[in-house]
């Protein structure tokens, strides 16, 4: 796959209303759900600097289709953040890294535009939840509560299974080298209540 790819990177929060996605995964898939909040990071980050922070990708098993594989790394090492922030004030924090990521970014795009979808200059494209493989590298609420099963805590007595109005979700990530650290900016939204 040869790809020129002029493309920056930032860190959008994305929080999906899972009530209503439940409702409609079958037959659709979300769509409506996926579009219930979004905040974006307030600057980008050009790919040329995170390009000293790429890495093979080892972990495509199942290999993909042809025209999505390529030779050269394009995994990248990418610490990532996510807490919560309650009514009371207090945060629960939780890490996971961007090499958890199945499809490399170059593969997302590639069989996003395979059957003739124009991408322009300023267009989003948003990777989706990332999480590893246990429970302290987890991505979102729904698979931290385990579908609503179980309480995450935020401290002293407050919990929670999925966010409530006035709970601030902030995103943030980081490369780093011996000495250096490339960083996105916080990514912070707030839950509001329905007018």
């Amino acid at each position: 796959m040869h790809l020129n790819l002029l493309v920056t990177t930032l860190l959008p929060v994305c929080v999906p209303a899972r009530d209503i996605q439940a409702w409609e995964y079958v037959p659709l898939g979300p769509f409506l759900g996926k579009n219930f909040g979004t905040t974006i990071s307030p600057w980008v980050v050009p790919m040329e600097a995170l390009l000293p922070f790429a890495e093979p990708n080892t972990v495509q098993d199942p290999k993909p289709l042809p025209y999505l594989c390529h030779d050269d790394a394009f995994t990248f090492n990418i610490n990532l953040f996510v807490s919560v922030k309650g009514m009371l004030g207090f945060t629960q924090t939780h890490t996971t890294h961007m090499y958890y990521m199945y499809w490399t970014m170059k593969q997302q795009l590639a069989h996003h535009t395979v059957n003739g979808c124009n991408v322009r200059p300023g267009d989003l494209l948003a990777s989706g939840t990332i999480s590893g493989p246990d429970p302290d590298s987890f991505g979102s609420m729904l698979e931290l509560s385990w579908k609503g099963s179980k309480t995450v805590d935020l401290g002293e007595g407050e919990t929670r299974t999925f966010l409530k109005d006035g709970d601030e979700v902030t995103l943030t990530g980081y490369c780093e080298g011996s000495g250096f650290r490339v960083g996105f900016g916080p990514c912070a939204g707030t839950i509001l209540p329905a007018l």
